[in-house]
């Protein structure tokens, strides 16, 4: 990848000027409204709060991306998502499930070989194929929810930002698949719907925090 190479991979864009996708790119004021709703209800978490920062950041990445659609600004798109990603897992497993500091990042890092496993086989399955790595991450939401406190409305809240999730990842599914139908595409949606469940995600781990069931930092 070349850092000023160009990208066209969705359905709004026509051209390579920077205002060729105003959808996809202002509906990433979604997450940034989501980080900001959800910094403010958490006081005293920094935990929680760092998660919103990320947040923060991966609407600040996405709209490089849907602006300038080069190389570097792909990189701005992706890493914060990925790094919300390993962030999360470690809360949980720290503060939710118990586990001490060294054990929780293990199981954080774990999440590269079952990603790298998991991706070649859904690359295998035509439609999961189209958007095969995001698919990686409800799958693995829900194999969280045997393992969370039970009474605790963790599992029922993993269970709706799984849900949420899936179909957030079909709409950026068929963006391009759709385009004759639906010239704007459906990107813009993948944007919402995610800045909703990411922003549902934070606030299901600050009510456990706030319920006095881990310590958090």
């Amino acid at each position: 990848m070349h850092w000023f190479d160009h990208f066209d991979g969705y359905c709004e864009r026509t051209d390579f000027t920077y205002w060729s996708e105003p959808i996809n790119a202002l509906t990433n004021l979604a997450f940034i409204i989501a980080a900001v709703i959800m910094w403010r209800r958490s006081a005293g978490l920094v935990s929680a709060r760092v998660l919103c920062g990320i947040l923060f950041a991966i609407g600040s990445g996405s709209y490089l991306f849907h602006t300038h659609a080069t190389g570097w600004a792909l990189l701005a798109d992706v890493a914060p998502i990925g790094l919300f990603i390993l962030a999360y897992i470690f809360v949980i497993n720290r503060d939710v499930l118990g586990w001490s500091w060294w054990a929780a990042l293990l199981g954080t890092l774990a999440f590269l070989p079952y990603a790298y496993i998991a991706v070649p086989v859904l690359n295998r399955v035509p439609f999961l194929a189209i958007s095969n790595f995001y698919w990686t991450v409800p799958i693995l939401i829900l194999a969280y929810v045997p393992f969370l406190p039970k009474g605790t409305g963790l599992a029922r809240g993993f269970a709706i930002g799984a849900g949420v999730l899936c179909l957030s990842i079909t709409l950026r599914s068929v963006d391009e698949l759709w385009c004759a139908q639906l010239p704007l595409g459906t990107h813009f949606l993948w944007h919402c719907l995610n800045a909703v469940m990411l922003g549902w995600m934070i606030a299901v781990y600050r009510r456990h925090m706030l319920a006095g069931r881990g310590a958090g930092l």
